[in-house]
C-alpha cells in the first residue's frame, strides 16, 4: 500500500533538537509516530472496522461491499496528505475532539462511493480508545520494526565487524582500572555484540496488543445493537487482521503493558549501548583507537590538532534522554484511574521523541565506529609493559602441580603476590622466578614460553563465536 509520506514536512522554526538540528536522522519516525501519522492510523482503523463489519455481515441489512468500494475506502487512508491534514484540523477545531473529527472526516467521503446511507456505521459501537489503542499499536509496531530495529541492527552489525577483525588482537584487560588478565580487543567488543543481540531478540518477539470492546470493555453497546453476534470473536478477528495481538480483557483502555515491556527492553538496549560508548571513549582516550579525521571537520575551535570523540559523546547524551522518557512512559502507562483517565493520552504523544533520541544515538554510534582505526602498536606496547599479569598463570600452574604431587609448590598465591603486587615485573625477572620454582619440566617450559600476548585463553574463539 502506497501512502503519502510526512517525513519531508519540516517546521519553519523547530522547538526541539529532533525536529530541527537532527531532523534528517529521525525523519523516518515521522511517518509512524507524528500527530499526522496517528490520525492516518486512526482513519485506517475506522475504515477497516467499517469494511470488516460489512464483509462479515455482523449487523442485519449490511451490504457486501464491492471491490471498488473497498478500494475507495482504503484510498482515504492512502491519500491522506497535507490538504487532508488541514481539513481534519478544521473539523477538530469544531468538535474539540480528535477521534470524533476522524469519524466526520470519513463520513464526508462515503457519498461518492455509494455508501452515504452507511454513515452510522463509521465508528460503530466504538469508544475513542478502541480506535486510539489500535492506531498507537500500529504506529509503535511500524516505528520499531521499520525504523528503530534496522538502525539498531546496523549499529550492532558494525560492532560485529570490529569484533571479527580484532578477534585475535591481544589486549591488556583492566579490572577496577588496574592491569588484569589479557584478553583480545575482539572478545571485549563481542561481549557487547552478544548482549545487544539478546535485547534485539526480545524486542523482535514483542507482541503489540490491541482491543476493540467498547466504552468499558464489556461489549455492552455491541450486544444492545446485535445480541446474536459473537462480538468477542468479531473483535479478535479484526485486531488480528490488523497484524496485532488481541487483548481479550480490558477496561476502557488497552492496558499498555506491552508498551511498558517494549520500552523496558529498548531502554536496556540503550543502557548496554551507553556502556559501549563509555568504553570506546575511554579506549580512544588512552590511544587504543585512533579516530579517522573527517575532511574539512574541525575538532576544536582553538586546538587544531584535536579529533574529538563527539559521535560517542552525542550518543551517550541521547541514550540518557531516550531512557528518561522510556522509563517515564513505562511507569505511567501501566496505571489508570478506575476504568479511564487521560494521563496515557498525554504520555503517548512522547513515544516518537523517546525512540527518536535512541535512533539518533544509534546513527552516531554507527558513524563513530566507521571512523575508528585500531592502534595495534599502542595496544601491544601497553600489554608488553605489564608482564606481572602472568602471575595468575604461574600460581594456577603451581596449584595444579601441587595437586599432581610435585613438591615445593606451597602457598603459590602468596609467593606470587610478594613478587608482583603493586610492582612492574619484566620478562627476564618473571622467567628467573619460574626457573627457581622447581616445576615439572613440562610446566616450566610452558610458563617460560608464555608471554602476555599469548595469555588470552579462548578469547579469540569466543569473539568469533559470539561477535556476530
Amino acid at each position: 500500500m502506497t501512502r503519502v509520506s510526512f517525513a519531508a514536512a519540516e517546521p519553519a522554526i523547530a522547538l526541539g533538537a529532533l525536529e530541527g538540528r537532527y531532523r534528517s536522522v529521525v525523519a523516518a519516525l515521522v511517518d509512524h509516530l507524528s500527530e499526522a501519522a496517528l490520525n492516518r492510523n486512526r482513519i485506517h482503523v475506522e475504515v477497516e472496522w467499517f469494511i470488516h463489519l460489512c464483509q462479515a455481515q455482523v449487523l442485519p441489512g449490511l451490504p457486501q461491499l464491492t471491490a471498488e468500494q473497498i478500494a475507495g475506502l482504503r484510498g482515504i487512508v492512502e491519500g491522506f496528505g497535507p490538504e487532508e491534514i488541514t481539513e481534519l484540523a478544521a473539523i477538530e477545531a469544531e468538535t474539540v475532539h480528535d477521534v470524533k473529527a476522524v469519524e466526520y472526516f470519513i463520513a464526508r467521503r462515503l457519498e461518492p462511493l455509494g455508501l452515504g446511507g452507511l454513515k452510522p456505521l463509521v465508528h460503530f459501537a466504538c469508544t475513542s480508545e478502541d480506535i486510539n489503542n489500535l492506531a498507537y499499536a500500529l504506529g509503535i509496531r511500524d516505528a520499531v520494526t521499520q525504523v528503530w530495529l534496522p538502525a539498531a541492527q546496523e549499529a550492532v552489525a558494525e560492532l560485529g565487524e570490529l569484533a571479527a577483525s580484532s578477534a585475535e588482537l591481544p589486549m591488556l584487560s583492566r579490572t577496577h582500572g588496574q592491569p588484569a588478565t589479557p584478553t583480545t580487543l575482539g572478545k571485549e567488543i563481542a561481549v557487547f555484540v552478544h548482549r545487544l543481540n539478546r535485547q534485539l531478540g526480545r524486542i523482535q518477539s514483542q507482541d503489540f496488543l490491541g482491543k476493540i470492546n467498547g466504552a468499558t470493555g464489556t461489549y455492552a453497546a455491541h450486544l444492545a445493537a446485535a445480541p446474536e453476534a459473537d462480538w468477542p470473536g468479531v473483535a479478535r478477528q479484526f485486531v488480528e487482521k490488523l497484524g496485532l495481538t488481541f487483548n481479550p480483557l480490558t477496561t476502557q483502555i488497552e492496558s499498555h503493558d506491552f508498551q511498558a515491556e517494549l520500552y523496558a527492553d529498548v531502554a536496556r538496549f540503550n543502557r548496554i549501548l551507553h556502556g559501549l560508548c563509555v568504553d570506546v571513549w575511554s579506549y580512544i582516550s588512552i590511544g587504543f583507537f585512533r579516530q579517522i579525521p573527517v575532511a574539512g571537520a574541525a575538532g576544536s575551535s582553538t586546538m587544531p590538532h584535536k579529533v574529538n570523540p563527539i559521535r560517542f559523546e552525542n550518543a551517550e547524551a541521547n541514550l540518557e534522554i531516550s531512557n528518561a522518557l522510556l522509563d517515564t512512559l513505562g511507569a505511567t502507562l501501566v496505571e489508570s484511574r478506575w476504568q479511564r483517565d487521560l494521563t496515557d493520552s498525554s504520555g503517548q504523544r512522547n513515544i516518537g521523541t523517546a525512540l527518536g533520541h535512541s535512533v539518533l544515538a544509534l546513527s552516531n554510534v554507527t558513524k563513530g565506529l566507521k571512523q575508528l582505526d585500531v592502534a595495534q602498536e599502542v595496544i601491544a606496547a601497553d600489554l608488553d609493559a605489564n608482564w606481572e599479569v602472568l602471575g595468575e598463570a604461574i600460581q594456577t600452574v603451581m596449584r595444579a602441580e601441587a595437586i599432581a604431587g610435585v613438591e615445593g609448590m606451597e602457598d603459590p598465591y602468596e609467593r606470587l603476590k610478594e613478587l608482583t603486587r603493586g610492582r612492574r615485573v619484566d620478562a627476564e625477572k618473571l622467567k628467573e622466578f619460574v626457573a627457581e620454582l622447581g616445576l615439572s619440566p613440562e610446566a616450566e617450559a610452558r610458563l617460560k614460553n608464555l608471554t602476555p600476548a599469548d595469555y588470552t585463553g579462548l578469547a579469540a574463539a569466543l569473539a568469533q563465536e559470539f561477535g556476530k
